[in-house]
């Protein structure tokens, strides 16, 4: 318990410092996002209003960075994130809310999909030395090595175009409106196939080398050969005793993995358009929308906070001795 505290109390500092790099970071960059969003309404909006358009975002020049600080943690704490530039005048919570589910749909499922593919393929790989699942190491080797948007070009300059079956950009047909029907969620799927498999290939590559080489590793130590000579099965020993220690190193990646899951991968989003986080972050910085981008980022680091906290709370359940520690 006092551990977990101790985890919880760091992971809280954490949280606070990301945030206040959060507030300041995006207000280094040079440029005026007023002026911005000004020039893309080609003037509609009236230059009486730029001063009130300053105080709305937060950008009044007549107040400090550090009022701007305090306003901006004030704002969280009521669950406001403002206003997006780039959407105006939607707030970011709705631009968020609309991106996220293709983000946790697309990334989730396929982090999810390879770490199990993976991690099972890895453990009979290492226990099963030179069987047909090691002829595989030299591809997964390439595989694991080729960026997620460098795939995703490939596959769309092989399997995308006109009269493919495979979309090259978006996440679904335009006229459809997002919806569960007959007609939406084909659109959506046949939309996601070529990112996901993407995804998938060359994280699901890691996976399988990452799990082999620990369970070579783990199947040289003594306990192995203690319970071959109690007369264990082979299975269980491989499972119940080489697997579970060998999963350590693994179960850290895959919740790391957990928490990126919200920012998306994001060269795989711009590669293919995909309406996720991702994308959205991707406008976002380029249109100077610091709303979007400090409440894409809080996200994102929540989730990564999140994630490092339950991979603590898994290392203290599977393993003895990092609960005694404790």
């Amino acid at each position: 318990m006092k551990f977990l505290l101790q985890r919880i109390a760091f992971y809280l500092f954490t949280a606070w410092a990301a945030i206040t790099l959060n507030f300041f970071i995006p207000r280094m960059i040079p440029g005026d996002p007023v002026q911005a969003l000004i020039s893309r309404n080609q003037g509609r909006i009236s230059a009486d209003a730029i001063q009130s358009l300053r105080v709305l975002f937060g950008l009044d020049k007549n107040q400090s960075l550090a009022e701007q600080y305090v306003d901006y943690w004030t704002q969280l704490l009521h669950g406001d994130l403002g206003l997006s530039f780039t959407f105006f005048p939607t707030p970011v919570s709705t631009v968020i809310g609309d991106s996220l589910p293709w983000t946790v749909g697309l990334v989730g499922i396929t982090t999810i999909v390879s770490f199990l593919l993976g991690t099972a393929l890895g453990v009979g790989a290492g226990w099963r030395r030179g069987s047909w699942i090691d002829a595989l190491l030299p591809a997964t080797t390439f595989l694991s090595s080729i960026p997620y948007f460098w795939l995703g070009l490939v596959a769309i300059a092989l399997f995308a175009g006109p009269g493919s079956f495979f979309p090259s950009s978006g996440g679904y047909e335009p006229g459809l409106v997002p919806a569960f029907d007959q007609y939406f969620i084909p659109s959506a799927i046949r939309h996601s196939i070529l990112p996901a498999a993407t995804i998938l290939v060359s994280s699901m590559s890691g996976w399988l080398l990452s799990m082999r080489n620990m369970m070579v590793t783990v199947s040289s130590e003594d306990y192995i050969t203690v319970a071959h000579a109690k007369g264990l099965s082979e299975r269980r020993v491989a499972l119940s005793y080489a697997a579970r220690n060998a999963l350590l190193p693994n179960v850290s990646g895959f919740a790391l993995s957990l928490g990126f899951i919200v920012g998306g991968t994001l060269l795989v989003e711009i590669v293919f358009s995909y309406p996720g986080l991702g994308f959205q972050l991707f406008q976002a910085v380029g249109y100077k929308d610091y709303p979007l981008m400090q409440g894409i980022f809080l996200i994102i680091t929540i989730s990564v906070l999140v994630a490092n906290l339950i991979a603590d709370v898994a290392y203290l359940l599977l393993d003895p001795r990092t609960r005694k520690s404790g």
